[in-house]
């Protein structure tokens, strides 16, 4: 099963260099476990464009779709065989990265 672990911020560009190192360990270690689908980090809330074409037109809004101090900062997918699995891997990511993370699986 795949789970999407979202990694949560609330600043822009804000890793550290041991937080970058933990993170490049941990995601070492999930390659090396056959748990790594992929990861990556996200442009800030600002560089974000919104695209409703469920009308006539399409409607481009420049910024988030949603206004908030805490926003979504990076990724990873990763393979577990359940939730448990999933959620421990998840708390290593947290731990790794110094920022709170959300799991859910794909269906």
């Amino acid at each position: 099963m795949q789970y999407l672990v979202s990694v949560i911020d609330d600043q822009t560009g804000s890793a550290t260099p041991t937080e970058m190192a933990a993170i490049d360990a941990f995601n070492d270690r999930l390659r090396a476990e056959g748990r790594w689908v992929f990861a990556a980090g996200v442009g800030a809330p600002s560089t974000a464009t919104v695209i409703d074409n469920r009308g006539g037109e399409a409607v481009f809004t420049d910024g988030p779709f949603l206004e908030s101090k805490e926003y979504l900062a990076g990724f990873w997918i990763i393979e577990a065989p359940d939730l448990d699995v999933a959620l421990k891997l998840a708390a290593e990511g947290s731990k790794a990265c110094n920022r709170k993370v959300e799991v859910r699986p794909f269906l």
